[in-house]
């Protein structure tokens, strides 16, 4: 029994021994058969410089010119609306009415005693004249005069008060009728007819105006630093691009007229605003957009062929040759393009050596053969022919 043991002990540690050693064997035979593959055959060309006007592409969103909220400068109860919900208003035009019944009647009392002042005044007038004549001929006392001119001084001031609170009253009476104060488009009714309102009663409705309007968006410290450099002492009014949230372009551009005086610490950027012609109100305030800013002075940047540059979900990249002429994987960021080529912004710098053709075969780290561009031609042409002709060969195939 403990013969029949120890033999079947042997028998299972023979196996594991044979697997492991035909594991071995087999990853011995792939290794060397990878290092006896050829390197693959790849194209590489230099980084360059171009002089080109750079761009930079940032989330954004419009914002009114002027938002006011529509307030009661009286108190009374709000009578009538003339609008509705969303209507675009003009600048002077009559929103609310609170009812005006109290404030015409005191405007009516405040004229009658600016009248019944001015009539006493012109008595008051005509009797100092004739005390004036009279007293030059001492036919009335020095007094006398003195009080009628006292009197007449009185109504004057009474008069000039008077008129101040009829001003006042019509003032008032003005307020009944709650104006736009400003062109724009109105906003929901916070306050319906029927209610008792004041100055403390906050918001009636709000207006949002919407020609011009602006649009704000970040713009990054360093960005921001190589824009202002590249412009230099025209370091303002840039042309700025707007793209809908269809990703339609907005058919008229604006001009980029405000940055803000400081970096935001949180984020690392810096606001800057541009301000559009909106005349047919297409663009709505708190919508986002996205923005491409112009710089108006061309500057020499990195350019790379668009053929290096492949794309994951870390982002864009290419394969980069190091010192040892191997290819090193290396992400980049991009402005624009011109022409077939992409513009770098970060990641590569003139000079820079990177593969353009043969990229689908390179490994990062892996030896590749670089060759000429007629070289690669006559690869790509020998690999087509290959492919036809395999083609052709599978063709003639299907049809026996």
């Amino acid at each position: 029994m403990k013969k029949t043991i120890i033999i079947l002990i042997a028998i299972v540690i023979a196996a594991v021994v044979l697997r492991f050693s035909y594991s071995n064997i087999l990853q011995f035979i792939s290794g060397q058969a990878s290092k006896n593959k050829p390197a693959p055959q790849v194209l590489a060309e230099e980084v360059t410089e171009e002089n080109i006007i750079r761009s930079y592409e940032e989330p954004g969103r419009v914002i009114s010119k002027y938002r006011v909220d529509v307030l009661a400068r009286i108190s009374g109860y709000l009578q009538k609306s003339y609008f509705k919900e969303g209507d675009y208003v003009k600048q002077g035009q009559t929103l609310f009415l609170i009812e005006p019944t109290e404030f015409s009647n005191a405007a009516k009392v405040a004229r009658a005693n600016v009248a019944n002042l001015n009539a006493q005044l012109i008595y008051a007038e005509k009797q100092l004249a004739r005390a004036d004549e009279l007293v030059k001929k001492d036919y009335i006392a020095r007094s006398q005069y003195d009080s009628m001119l006292s009197q007449r001084d009185s109504l004057k001031a009474q008069l000039a008060s008077a008129q101040a609170a009829y001003s006042d009253a019509e003032r008032s009476l003005g307020y009944t009728n709650v104006k736009s104060p400003v062109d724009g488009r109105v906003g929901v009714i916070n306050v319906t007819i029927g209610n008792y309102v004041s100055p403390n009663t906050g918001a009636l409705t709000t207006i949002n105006s919407t020609n011009p309007i602006y649009v704000t968006f970040p713009l990054e410290s360093t960005e921001f630093a190589a824009i202002s450099a590249s412009d230099k002492d025209n370091n303002k009014n840039r042309r700025v691009e707007l793209i809908l949230p269809d990703g339609q372009k907005y058919e008229l551009e604006g001009v980029q007229d405000f940055q803000d005086n400081k970096v935001d610490q949180s984020t690392g950027t810096i606001t800057m605003r541009a301000t559009f012609q909106n005349p047919d109100n297409q663009l709505i305030h708190g919508e986002f957009v996205t923005i491409r800013l112009y710089a108006n002075n061309p500057s020499l940047v990195p350019v790379v062929s668009q053929t290096a540059v492949q794309e994951n979900q870390a982002g864009k990249y290419v394969y980069k040759l190091d010192e040892n002429e191997l290819p090193q994987l290396t992400y980049i960021k991009t402005s624009g393009q011109k022409g077939d080529k992409w513009i770098i912004s970060e990641g590569l710098v003139k000079g820079d050596r990177v593969i353009v053709d043969g990229i689908q075969k390179v490994s990062p780290g892996k030896p590749v053969t670089l060759v000429s561009a007629e070289e690669m031609a006559k690869i790509k042409k020998a690999e087509t022919a290959q492919v036809d002709k395999k083609r052709e060969k599978a063709e003639k195939e299907d049809k026996k």
